[in-house]
């Protein structure tokens, strides 16, 4: 059934609670619409969002045919405004776009190019996932994260200092004390990259930016108040006290998240910094009285999705140990867990350099397979060409540039060094695009787990926060809220996602997706 009528939130929430959950309810923006139905205590098991949608079927090479792709950019192309809680309409009636956005007519176009794509089975798959994932974002913003504000402003004191009424904390004016003392430059402002790069230089310290990577390799008196100092100016600006008092509300944290927000798929934060979140103040994630944090990470996602996308069994094999670095080394392709990371992240960022580059050699004897899937998607990105994702999202085109048989060396080696860089660009667009599609199954999975999960312990109309419920992702890690009575069951619920997970995108595959599971009271106590 498709609900076609203007209708205010009120009513939408009321629309979606007497209908059956079997009903996919379609709409242009989950993250407009989605929070008015939650707020009014109803929930929408499946969707369609138009524009999330419609950015895959444009771009993917196996929608190119459509007569979608081949339209020209119009008001669905437009990214989501951020959510205006003072307006809950359905469709706005003084928004002066809504003319031209006829939900019914794009919902038969998108159809259209599902079906007729070189992959409908990959492609309906794909947006599924999509959009199970602009459900599960917006849960998240309204249930949010369960925060100790007063652990944070602790945690705050602990490592800066009392909260000043203006100006830098104690500690930080201490270590700006040294480094100005160490540099002789009383005056020295080091929140300002240019000057700091300029009174480093003055110093006689040989360094080209003011880089933290950088300044570690440099042997002075400043170096380390300065780190020390940068590391705590970070903390200040992006979980200090005015973040706290933003972003945390009656015991939760609200982020914002961005589904597809990444060319690769991955997610993107409108606020509050939920993808950023450090371990300096994970110790104020702290669950409710009678409640637990069950916090599951996939375990090296990557190298698993590299071994079921290009059929490596070795590497399959490799991982069917928990550790997959350290199947590796049982596998006699390296000797130490090191070599097989740093060479892991050669074959799927394509480093050349350093530990990576030495063991890359080594990986390719041991993973032909694996290798080659990564070279092949480099070249294709070096000749300009768009790669895909196992389902079927596309990287976006290379831009043109023409040949000039006149060129300088010089400008040849900078074309071919953009080549190159664009070969790093593809080889890991597969890689992780693919792997944003795993984990975005792996989180749709566990949200109907946890649904049905919560429906037989807590009873079927229990809202959402009484239930075991997800409040934070991160790439590929998820967090759950859940009565402790039910935490046993919660990390069940999370390997059997993972495993599901897998088959729905790879069917029969040796490959195993494993997770690690803590069942905690805090985040911070999380593995």
């Amino acid at each position: 059934m498709l609900a076609t009528e203007r209708t205010g939130a009120v009513g939408l929430a009321r629309a979606v609670a007497g209908r059956p959950p079997s009903v996919r309810w379609v709409w242009d923006d989950t993250s407009r619409r989605y929070p008015a139905v939650l707020e009014a205590g109803a929930r929408v098991e499946r969707c369609v969002d138009l524009r999330l949608c419609r950015a895959i079927l444009r771009s993917s090479t196996l929608t190119a045919g459509s007569a979608l792709a081949r339209l020209p950019r119009d008001a669905w192309d437009e990214p989501p405004r951020p959510r205006d809680r003072a307006l809950d309409a359905l469709f706005e009636v003084d928004d002066a776009r809504v003319p031209a956005l006829d939900p019914i007519e794009e919902l038969r176009r998108q159809v259209a190019a599902t079906e007729s794509s070189s992959a409908p089975d990959r492609v309906r798959l794909l947006l599924a996932a999509e959009n199970v994932g602009a459900l599960c974002a917006v849960e998240m913003t309204v249930a949010g994260v369960p925060w100790d504000a007063a652990r944070h402003d602790e945690i705050l004191r602990g490592m800066l200092g009392p909260r000043p009424a203006s100006g830098r904390p104690e500690r930080m004016e201490v270590l700006l004390r040294e480094v100005r003392a160490a540099l002789d430059l009383p005056e020295l402002n080091p929140d300002s990259p240019v000057e700091l790069l300029k009174g480093l230089q003055s110093a006689g310290l040989r360094v080209s930016t003011t880089r933290s990577g950088e300044l570690r390799r440099v042997e002075h008196p400043a170096i380390a108040p300065l780190l020390e100092y940068k590391r705590l100016a970070r903390l200040l600006a992006a979980n200090g006290w005015h973040w706290l008092e933003e972003w945390v509300h009656g015991g939760r944290f609200h982020p914002v998240y961005v589904p597809g927000g990444v060319v690769t798929g991955r997610w993107a934060s409108h606020g509050g910094g939920a993808l950023q979140l450090p371990k300096e103040v994970r110790g104020a994630v702290v669950a409710d009285p009678g409640w637990k944090l069950v916090v599951a990470d996939a375990a090296q996602l990557e190298p698993r999705v590299l071994a079921a996308m290009s059929g490596d069994d070795g590497m399959a094999r490799a991982g069917r140990a928990q550790d997959l670095y350290a199947g590796m080394v049982d596998s006699g392709a390296v000797e130490t867990r090191r070599q097989a990371k740093y060479g892991m992240l050669g074959a799927i960022y394509g480093g050349t350099a350093g530990e990576s580059g030495r063991m890359r050699p080594r990986i390719a004897r041991a993973f032909p397979r694996a290798m080659a899937f990564g070279e092949e998607a480099a070249r294709a990105g070096e000749r300009g060409e768009v790669v895909t994702t196992w389902l079927g999202r596309s990287s976006p085109p290379r831009a043109a540039g023409g040949y000039d048989e006149t060129a300088t060396e010089a400008e040849l080696r900078r074309v071919h060094g953009d080549a190159r860089s664009w070969g790093r660009f593809t080889r890991n667009f597969v890689v992780q695009g693919t792997a944003a599609e795993w984990a975005l199954c792996w989180m749709g999975t566990m949200r109907r787990r946890l649904w049905e999960l919560g429906a037989a312990a807590v009873g079927p109309d229990a809202p959402l926060t009484e239930r075991p419920h997800l409040v934070f992702f991160l790439h590929d890690e998820l967090m759950v809220h859940t009565p402790a009575a039910l935490a046993v069951d919660v990390e069940r619920a999370f390997r059997e996602s993972a495993a599901e997970a897998g088959r729905l995108l790879f069917g029969r595959t040796p490959v195993e997706f494993a997770v690690t599971v803590d069942v905690v009271d805090s985040y911070a106590d999380a593995t």
